[in-house]
């Protein structure tokens, strides 16, 4: 898949992003969306990372670091 950006003047952008809807090859991407999901993605894989190490850690396969080493980095 390729993608390409198009600068639109504001009194054409409403007829020109109808075209495109049009086309059942292309896709218009809202870019504030896309980094919100993204960076909602980005949070989610980081929580379940964590989740991971702390069963690790738990299970003795990995070692944890004590809060109060954490906190002393500080």
């Amino acid at each position: 898949m390729k993608q390409i950006t198009v600068n639109i003047t504001n009194d054409k952008f409403p007829v020109f992003k109808a075209f495109i809807e049009s086309l059942d090859y292309a896709k218009i991407i809202d870019e504030k969306e896309d980094r919100k999901k993204k960076k909602k993605n980005d949070i989610l894989k980081g929580i379940e990372t964590g989740m991971k190490e702390v069963e690790l850690i738990r299970k003795g396969e990995l070692k944890g670091t004590p809060l109060k080493d954490v906190l002393n980095d500080f």
